[in-house]
């Protein structure tokens, strides 16, 4: 087994992404590892990723606490027959480049064993654990982590002896608050900050950029949905879709897309460099999934492409890697056109922002019962509202109008999905 001591760097996990944070370590200070095993899981701006070891070795230390933010290229891990006792080492022996060193696909790989050395110094970057000086019995915690734990009335002293290579994470500071005695809660803190990081804070990047650079328009129309509510009744008690997952976000994403299909220009773009609108013919539908991490919109690719059953199939997909936070970075780039399904919180409308880079985004409200008037009688109908938010230089009034009111006459009545075959 390999054991040559190297370091592991933070690999750019995605299409042009800066920086990740730290979610979790899967391995602790002396363990022994191999090839592919998961080293730890970072949270980018687009999804959590589990980044796997380059080489086998021995964990010689972790250079990184949990909850921690760094730029890509920052030394994760460093690996060593011997196994460092603390977190940041006081200093990391690397080798130089060897240009006949093995390649590998993430990280550093193995070097040539009597390749020359360098001496680094530690790493000081923000946030980054340091020994106590002066031999202090001071706990050890990343400067956010000590702070939350004064907000939360945490004993850091109290958890160090127990947290791996000495250093205390958010993780535990979380927990120890959580465990505390109702005594100790009585006085709860008056506020909680939590840092902007990973996806929620790129998720407010894009929509300031969306909204202070495309002109917003929102248009409504309120659908009688009882044809379609049935057509998902009766494809889940169909044979034929035992094991498809049929919801009514499922027939309006193919509304949409039949309406897409009629006016194509509403699955366009707006290229300011070279100042043209280009128009796709295909479409990467996205999807706006509420995740415990926040909002992210993967896409479905070439939806356009698909019959209902492979969009049952590739929307369930979608939904729950986004859910789980396992979303591949591939699935969250290249979206053309985005639906948001704000009925699943109960919610009527909206205003939807757009995707960055898209021309249109529907917004699918809830069904609910209520009052219709139904060949002059007024019935009980399955109602729900549809928003059309779109680009006001790429999309006028008109090409919005009729794409709203196509998806709206496919979803009062499925059978004109024929027409569009």
């Amino acid at each position: 087994m390999t054991t040559t001591r190297n370091e592991f760097a933070l690999p750019d996990v995605g299409e042009g992404l800066t920086e990740a944070e730290l979610v979790k370590w899967h391995v602790s200070v002396g363990d022994t590892v191999r090839v592919n095993d998961v080293l730890c899981e970072v949270e980018t701006a687009k999804a959590v990723v589990e980044l796997p070891s380059p080489v086998d070795g021995v964990i010689g230390a972790l250079c990184v606490a949990e909850g921690e933010t760094v730029p890509v290229g920052t030394v994760l891990v460093t690996f060593g027959q011997e196994a460092a006792s603390d977190a940041v080492p006081e200093s990391v022996t690397a080798p130089e480049p060897d240009e006949q060193a093995p390649t590998v696909l993430v990280g550093s790989g193995p070097r040539a064993p009597g390749a020359r050395r360098r001496h680094l110094r530690p790493r000081g970057g923000r946030g980054t654990p340091r020994p106590a000086p002066g031999g202090s019995d001071r706990p050890r915690a990343a400067p956010p982590v000590r702070k939350l734990a004064r907000t939360l009335g945490v004993d850091l002293a109290a958890l160090a002896a127990e947290a791996p290579g000495g250093v205390v994470t958010r993780t535990a500071v979380e927990r120890a608050a959580h465990a505390k005695t109702p005594a100790a809660q009585a006085e709860p803190p008056r506020e909680t900050r939590v840092p902007i990081t990973g996806v929620r804070r790129a998720t407010a990047a894009a929509m300031t950029r969306s909204v202070f650079t495309a002109p917003h328009v929102t248009e409504w129309l309120t659908v009688d949905v009882t044809a379609t509510m049935d057509l998902v009744a009766a494809l889940k008690r169909d044979r034929d879709w035992t094991g498809v997952r049929v919801t009514p976000l499922l027939l309006v994403a193919k509304a949409f897309l039949l309406a897409i299909r009629r006016y194509p220009e509403i699955n366009s773009r707006w290229d300011e460099e070279n100042q043209e609108i280009v128009r796709q013919h295909y479409v990467n539908l996205g999807i706006a999934a509420a995740t415990p991490r926040g909002l992210v919109v993967p896409n479905i690719k070439e939806a356009h492409r698909l019959d209902l059953a492979g969009l049952a199939a590739a929307l369930d997909r979608l939904v729950t890697a986004a859910r789980a936070g396992t979303t591949p970075p591939a699935d969250m780039t290249g979206g053309t056109i985005t639906i948001t399904n704000i009925g699943a919180f109960g919610v009527d409308a909206g205003t939807p922002i757009l995707n960055p880079g898209e021309a249109a985004i529907l917004a699918f409200g809830a069904v609910r019962p209520m009052p219709w008037v139904v060949d002059g009688e007024i019935r009980v109908r399955q109602v729900t509202q549809l928003a059309l938010s779109f680009d006001h230089r790429l999309v006028d009034g008109e090409l919005g109008s009729h794409v709203l009111a196509e998806v709206g006459r496919i979803l009062h009545d499925p059978a004109r999905a024929i027409l569009h075959v």
